[in-house]
């Protein structure tokens, strides 16, 4: 009579091996697209933040600063276009960021559109 392993039959043998290395691809790519909705996710966030900073700095210094704000608030990696301007009393920044695939940098030219706006206002000179 053949030996039996421990708890299963004679050929069972390397079956949870087999099954683990079936199952690896499938864990994998639920792994990517979890880490993509993250990344979406902040994608979102970090275009909507960068707006709002943005659009506020612009209300007070202008199109330039306005700029320069939202670009401080996004990094290098992050295929980013800006847009502020005046839109009646309220001075409006429209930063849209690339859909990044796995990581920033590596988009599909979908992009992520965070608006902020800010009411109006000017500097006092000599304070």
């Amino acid at each position: 009579m053949p030996a039996r392993s421990r708890g299963g039959a004679p050929g069972d043998r390397g079956q949870v091996a087999v099954e683990f290395v079936g199952m690896v691809p499938l864990i994998l790519l639920l792994v990517a697209a979890v880490w993509e909705c993250v990344l979406i996710g902040y994608a979102f966030s970090l275009a909507g933040n960068a707006a709002d900073e943005a659009a506020r700095v612009g209300a007070v210094h202008g199109d330039g600063a306005c700029e320069t704000a939202a670009r401080r608030h996004i990094g290098d990696a992050w295929t980013m276009t800006v847009d502020c301007g005046n839109a009646g009393d309220i001075y409006k920044a429209t930063v849209k960021l690339n859909v990044p695939v796995l990581v920033p940098g590596l988009d599909i030219g979908v992009p992520i559109t965070g608006e902020g706006g800010s009411s109006q206002e000017q500097e006092r000179e000599g304070e």
